[in-house]
């Protein structure tokens, strides 16, 4: 219960961060020239200024700032998005048929990044300075260097021209009609090259960080104590190291949450995937206001639920969390 007590706080906490984010963003893309009728004026080939006055009506950008930050605020109370005038649809509607693409791309990426780098730094820790430790390093400064963009166009060149491994981009076979296993397998197919494009970039970052962890853990007193007890070295590692040496791995999962959902947009362009990153940049183009705040909005409650899952799994490996709690 104390850990659901500090969770529900920190969820709590969350709440005003969220609004000003919001806020924050609004006031920010007023600055921006230009508008959503702007751009719809423009898909048209043009229009008269009467048209342009009523389309600035109906959407209610005839108002002033604050008149139209408290009509999203309002809205958002009751949990309406607002309209697309874009894609002419509910913006939930146009979130919800982009919101799997994303979330199976930063999940499959952050469990590959997470298990990998967890893997490699452990190894690397076990043969410091030694040819593991060596091979191991240099790689991830590799990945950590290389532009995510240059390896993604450089992964379809390699394995989807030359090799015609797998496909070039898209979420699915558009082609022929699946279900079942085989469109899961089709999807699993189209992800892999985006998920190692993502995906290996922070698991430089995660081995780093394991590496270091688990020299500095290997070093305590009640690793030399559970040695000295003649306690097996791999049982030593698994009981007694590994567990502290996570806390450092779980709580970067919370802060990098945000920082992947920014990566995306490259690697959804790159691969021309239909999720929220590609999304974001069509509207921030297309100066699509509503759209582009729904998806800072379901984007935020994202990074808050993974937030929310570190702290559980934060407060279980290390309970002096919950002490005070």
């Amino acid at each position: 219960m104390r850990v659901l007590a500090l969770a529900g706080r920190r969820l709590a906490a969350s709440i005003p961060t969220l609004i000003l984010i919001l806020i924050g963003v609004f006031l920010l893309l007023q600055f921006a020239p230009g508008d959503t009728v702007d751009a719809m004026m423009a898909q048209m080939g043009g229009g008269d200024a009467a048209t342009a006055r009523h389309l600035r009506e109906f959407y209610g950008l005839d108002l002033s700032v604050w008149a139209q930050l408290g009509n999203y605020l309002w809205r958002l109370v009751r949990l309406d998005l607002g309209f697309s005038a874009i894609y002419g649809k509910p913006v939930v509607t146009v979130i919800a048929e982009r919101l799997p693409a994303t979330i199976l791309l930063m999940s499959a990426s952050l469990s590959f990044a997470f298990f990998f780098g967890l893997i490699f730094g452990v190894i690397a820790a076990r043969g410091v300075n030694r040819w593991p430790d060596t091979l191991i390093s240099t790689l991830g400064l590799i990945f950590y260097a290389m532009p995510t963009f240059w390896f993604g166009l450089m992964a379809i060149v390699v394995f989807s021209i030359y090799l015609q491994w797998l496909p070039a981009g898209g979420f699915e076979d558009i082609t022929v009609s699946l279900t079942g296993l085989a469109r899961t397998l089709d999807i699993a197919k189209h992800l892999i090259l985006p998920t190692l494009t993502l995906g290996l970039f922070y698991m430089a970052i995660y081995l780093r960080i394991m590496r270091g962890s688990m020299l500095e853990v290997l070093n305590l007193d009640f690793v030399r104590t559970a040695r000295a007890k003649g306690m097996d070295e791999t049982r030593v590692v698994v009981r007694h190291v590994l567990r502290n040496a996570l806390l450092p791995m779980v709580t970067l999962i919370g802060l990098q949450a945000g920082t992947m959902l920014g990566g995306s947009v490259v690697v959804e362009s790159v691969f021309s995937l239909p999720g929220l990153g590609r999304l974001a940049y069509e509207s921030v183009v297309q100066r699509d206001l509503n759209t582009l705040l729904g998806i800072i909005f379901v984007s935020a409650l994202l990074v808050i639920a993974v937030n929310f899952i570190v702290d559980l799994l934060y407060a279980r490996l290390d309970p002096r969390i919950t002490a005070g709690a």
